[in-house]
């Protein structure tokens, strides 16, 4: 099948396309015309599309493709891998061949019809880039198994090669986590990450709303590319409505970002942003459980779980942590515990003198908008920045009994053992040895500059 011809009865069958899309009006039963967008092409083409509808396929019968959008400027008809999977096909793409299971058929027709059908190799698109970013692999074998629509396979299936970016900003990974079941103390249940290829710096907001994404979008964008001097090229995400709308699309469009959408299946081109998920959740969850902090605090260990990610090495970066790739400053080593019991200095001009000089607090975590310490005030239950800050890392909360429970008396490890020996068996002022027990380990004292 040749790209520079048109073949108005075949389709070729995309991986990278999100939609089913055709350049044949005359194919459809249906077509509500109304309906109108932009879609960017792998050649950074932008085309308008005319409607959308569904088109009746013969084969073996008349089959029924819904939801394909009308592009008259469109050279190729396309078929949605991702569409046509949303129904519960199985895919198994080997050699030259597209074999599709249909998975509540099992004589498997849907198979056999497929088995036949050739891949056609992608020679004749508009530009080298292109051949270089849809390439046909002989040797792949593999079963990608998703969710799309009761129709029947044509032609081709090309894989995008494995590609880093080679500079900040050119590709941004975002997803978005929730709803959590319980809401944080500022009544968020969603989180989005935004993760930058070269580097791996992640960022994270909160949302009470999946709405939200846009103006968070937005948000992120102006920080980076202020920081950075750079401009995001393309933006990778699932294809939830969140992401998808045309107000989204219009935004990305007049920007020059070109958005890229995956599909559940395909590890390539989603697993960053699902690894990087997982991972925040599972280190959110331990640090929740570690101190016995309620589940409303789970906001705040994702916080802190992304600004300890962002100063750890991976092996995605050599030889740096992600805030030193995207920055080129090296991050200090020392963190402190999160949910220690902490005590937050009161300034003079904010109390009387016979009050008392700090209130206890848990500490949650750093700033990144200003040089202080997240703290949740135990007794205003307010989450408060501060930089005069007393830790006691030994402590916690407990919540039932509401006090501070210390979790282990020791002496610090420094101390050589023939000298914790003496201090254990050191006479006091009165002669007498003194106990083991007085022996504790100093909350240490902090000033964030």
């Amino acid at each position: 099948m040749q790209l520079s011809s048109r073949n108005r009865g075949s389709y070729m069958v995309d991986s990278a396309a999100s939609n089913h899309m055709t350049y044949n009006k005359g194919a459809f039963q249906t077509l509500d015309e109304s309906f109108k967008t932009n879609v960017k092409l792998g050649d950074n083409h932008i085309v308008k599309v005319e409607g959308k509808g569904s088109v009746a396929k013969q084969k073996k019968g008349t089959r029924i493709i819904n939801d394909v959008m009308y592009i008259p400027n469109l050279r190729t008809n396309l078929f949605s891998v991702g569409q046509m999977m949303e129904k519960g096909y199985t895919l198994h793409f080997g050699g030259d061949s597209c074999t599709i299971y249909d998975n509540k058929d099992k004589t498997l027709k849907i198979a056999e019809e497929a088995r036949s059908l050739q891949l056609p190799r992608l020679k004749n698109t508009t530009s080298k880039e292109n051949d270089d970013r849809l390439t046909t692999n002989p040797s792949y074998r593999g079963s990608l198994r998703s969710l799309s629509t009761r129709e029947t396979t044509q032609e081709a299936i090309p894989f995008r090669n494995l590609w880093r970016a080679k500079a900040v900003l050119e590709l941004i990974h975002t997803d978005v986590c929730g709803p959590m079941r319980t809401p944080s103390h500022e009544q968020n249940r969603y989180f989005i990450l935004f993760i930058d290829d070269y580097s791996r710096m992640t960022w994270v907001y909160f949302m009470r709303e999946k709405s939200e994404v846009f103006k968070v979008f937005k948000k992120f964008k102006n920080l980076v590319e202020k920081q950075s001097g750079r401009s995001i090229k393309i933006l990778r995400s699932d294809r939830g409505k969140e992401y998808n709308n045309s107000e989204f699309d219009k935004f990305c469009e007049e920007e020059g970002i070109e958005h890229q959408t995956t599909v559940s299946y395909n590890p390539q081109q989603n697993g960053v942003s699902e690894r990087k998920n997982r991972t925040v959740m599972e280190m959110a969850r331990s640090m929740l459980q570690e101190k016995h902090l309620p589940k409303a605090f789970w906001a705040e260990a994702v916080y802190t779980a992304v600004y300890l990610l962002n100063r750890c090495p991976t092996k995605a970066v050599q030889n740096m942590t992600p805030i030193e790739a995207w920055s080129g400053k090296k991050p200090s080593a020392k963190h402190l515990r999160f949910g220690s019991i902490c005590y937050v200095h009161i300034p003079t001009e904010k109390r009387h003198k016979l009050e008392e000089k700090t209130e206890k607090g848990i500490f949650l975590g750093y700033s990144t908008q200003s040089k202080g310490y997240r703290i949740y005030n135990l007794k205003t239950k307010k989450l408060i920045i501060s930089r005069d800050v007393e830790f006691d890392e030994d402590a916690m909360w407990n919540w039932d009994e509401e006090k501070v429970e210390r979790q282990s008396v020791m002496i610090p490890k420094e101390t050589p053992p023939q000298q914790q020996q003496q201090r254990r068996n050191r006479p006091s002022r009165n002669g007498k040895e003194e106990s083991t027990s007085r022996i504790t380990q100093k909350a240490t004292t902090i000033r964030r500059d």
